[in-house]
C-alpha cells in the first residue's frame, strides 16, 4: 500500500502537468496560421538560391555572360571551345600522350630478377627445418628456442609464440594429413613427417 504523502505528492504533479499541458494548447492556438503554413514555391526556391550562394558563391552561380548565351543541352566543337575554364584540373597540365611517353623513357629499377631481398623465413618453415634436423621428438617450446639459437627465425614480439607455432602446426597436419611435415607423436610432442 502506498504512503499517505505520496498520494498528496501525486496530486501536486498531476495538477503541474496539467497546467503545463494547458499552457501549451493556449501557446499553439494563439499563434498565426502563417507560422504553420509551408512557404510557397516562390518563397522555397529563393530561400535555396539564397543557400547555394552560401555554400557555392556568386561566381558559380552567376556565370560569365558569354557562357550563359549557348544552351546548355546542346553540345557540339563550338561548345566545347567556349565552354569555361572551370573544368576538373588533371594531374598534370600535359596531354596524356607526353605523360605516357615520360613514363616509358623512365629507367626501371636496377634490382634484376636475381637481385631480389630474401624473403623471410617462416616460423612453421623455421620449425620444419628445425624437426628435421633433430632426432628427437620436440616440443613446440624447444622448437622456438632451437630456431632463435639457429638464428633461422625470431619472435617479432609475440608473448606466447609457442602457442602460434602449435596452433600452426596442428592446422597443417589437419589440412595436409600424410603429406604433412609434421607428424604428432604424443600430446604437444612433434616429430618431422614425410612432407619434410
Amino acid at each position: 500500500m502506498a504512503r499517505k504523502g505520496t498520494i498528496k505528492n501525486m496530486g501536486k504533479v498531476q495538477r503541474e502537468m496539467s497546467d503545463a499541458w494547458k499552457a501549451r494548447k493556449a501557446a499553439k492556438a494563439s499563434a498565426t496560421p502563417d507560422d504553420k503554413a509551408p512557404p510557397t514555391r516562390e518563397e522555397a526556391n529563393r530561400l535555396a538560391a539564397r543557400a547555394a550562394v552560401a555554400v557555392f558563391g556568386p561566381a558559380v552561380l552567376n556565370p560569365a555572360p558569354d557562357a550563359a548565351a549557348k544552351p546548355a543541352g546542346k553540345r557540339g566543337k563550338d561548345a566545347k571551345a567556349s565552354a569555361p575554364t572551370t573544368a576538373k584540373k588533371t594531374k598534370s597540365a600535359k596531354p596524356v600522350t607526353e605523360r605516357r611517353a615520360a613514363k616509358e623513357a623512365k629507367p626501371k629499377s636496377s634490382k634484376s630478377a636475381g637481385e631480389r631481398k630474401p624473403r623471410r623465413v617462416s616460423a612453421l618453415d623455421a620449425a620444419a627445418q628445425v624437426l628435421a634436423a633433430s632426432e628427437v621428438p620436440m616440443r613446440a617450446k624447444e622448437m622456438i628456442a632451437a630456431m632463435e639459437a639457429k638464428a633461422l627465425w625470431r619472435s617479432p614480439g609475440g608473448k606466447t609464440p609457442e602457442a602460434t607455432l602449435y596452433a600452426a602446426i596442428i592446422r597443417e597436419i589437419a589440412a595436409k594429413g600424410d603429406k604433412a611435415r609434421f607428424k604428432k607423436h604424443e600430446k604437444g610432442v612433434f616429430v618431422a613427417g614425410k612432407g619434410a
